[in-house]
């Protein structure tokens, strides 16, 4: 029977262990910042690109662009929703909305985008429209950000057409907006 006795020194345990996690550390910054310089952080939006909204993102950054507007002025973005108005809006004006479900037994409240545009008053209230444009700073109530329309087109109502509230976990930064 052979017995392997081990003794271990404190003083080169500690050197490998401490040798190791400098490494670990250096390895981790070193992907940080390939990230940051070479893919982006994912925290400031180009305005180059056109950023496609979803019913899984939508009130998460609805929420994320009404808390810090000023961070996504400039963004182009695109999504769907119904044409609702409310008696104060201008001619040019419609909130681009969907119906978020806020109870188990599925009651509902409108949210969405203020939207621009200079044929608004062709689209008729409920109708299902896809929009591109870009987040300006608009007035409505108070400052808030609008959509100023580039492109409008009529188009059916979605199977998945219902949100849900935002996430208790979200985070607010333009990461949130999913590259098309």
């Amino acid at each position: 029977m052979f017995v392997y006795n081990v003794k271990l020194n404190s003083r080169k345990l500690f050197k490998v262990i401490f040798i190791l996690m400098i490494i670990f550390a250096i390895v981790f910054c070193g992907f940080a910042i390939y990230r940051v310089i070479f893919k982006g952080n994912g925290t400031s939006p180009t305005n180059n690109d056109i950023y496609q909204i979803n019913s899984g993102n939508y009130t998460n950054i609805l929420k994320a662009v009404h808390d810090d507007m000023n961070t996504y002025i400039g963004q182009k973005i695109s999504f769907s929703g119904y044409v609702y108005r409310v008696y104060d809006l201008q001619d040019d004006e419609f909130v681009l909305a969907r119906d978020m479900v806020v109870s188990t037994n599925f009651q509902t409240v409108v949210v969405g985008f203020l939207c621009s545009h200079d044929n608004a008053k062709n689209f008729k209230d409920g109708t299902w429209v896809n929009i591109s444009g870009t987040i300006e700073k608009g007035y409505y109530h108070g400052d808030m950000p609008i959509i100023k329309i580039d492109n409008i087109e009529e188009t059916a109502k979605p199977k998945d057409a219902q949100v849900y509230p935002p996430d208790d976990y979200y985070i607010p930064t333009s990461s949130l907006i999913v590259k098309r």
